[in-house]
């Protein structure tokens, strides 16, 4: 039986919302997901946010968003004006945490999360999904074509993206956003720069 779901009324509203969220680094990582959100946590919240901002640039629209997933999935993205809805399944990369995973580059590590994923349930689980990998900050540099070009096959997801902090200044916040997808050539990015307001944000797309 399916659910009614939860939704901010605007994107505005959500970053506002999320704010204290993305100053506090921990919460994160580690905070409860947030019952009055379908389960959802900050992270998970944080990324569907940012894929729905990146999706509004590249179509110079506004009309996608989230909500919690009825199904009890991460979240969905949905396409308010032709009321379309892609549900998501998260996964984060973090800090290396022992020498084993010290040893493995940041491509290995996110790829490691995405086979996770994959595996929880295989086709049955992924289908008609979005996975987003949440890539913890300070991990240093990888090349989104790299990983693009050597996802599993069958992938089982309807495909695959990657958000990392890019930078704070002054209070400001640049995220990442990575669709792995390099049927055009190369894995696009988009860059997501909230103001230290967190009252507007812009973005632009660099690959």
């Amino acid at each position: 039986m399916k659910h009614s779901v939860t939704k901010f009324k605007s994107l505005e509203i959500a970053l506002k919302e999320l704010e204290p969220f993305i100053k506090d680094g921990a919460h994160l990582k580690s905070g409860k997901p947030f019952a009055q959100f379908g389960d959802l946590r900050s992270r998970e919240m944080l990324a569907n946010w940012l894929i729905s901002a990146a999706l509004n640039f590249e179509y110079n629209i506004t009309q996608f968003s989230f909500t919690s997933d009825p199904d009890g999935g991460d979240g969905t993205i949905v396409d308010l004006k032709n009321n379309q809805a892609w549900e998501t399944e998260h996964v984060m990369v973090p800090q290396p945490q022992n020498d084993v995973e010290m040893d493995k580059d940041i491509h290995s590590r996110i790829l490691g999360a995405i086979d996770l994923k994959r595996n929880k349930g295989g086709e049955a689980y992924a289908s008609n999904k979005s996975l987003v990998v949440f890539l913890d900050s300070g991990q240093g540099h990888w090349t989104p074509n790299q990983v693009a070009k050597q996802l599993p096959s069958p992938l089982y997801f309807e495909d695959a993206w990657v958000v990392s902090l890019q930078e704070v200044i002054d209070g400001a916040y640049s995220y990442r956003v990575i669709q792995l997808l390099i049927e055009a050539g190369n894995a696009p990015i988009w860059s997501v720069d909230i103001n230290k307001e967190f009252s507007s944000w812009n973005v632009k797309r660099v690959q």
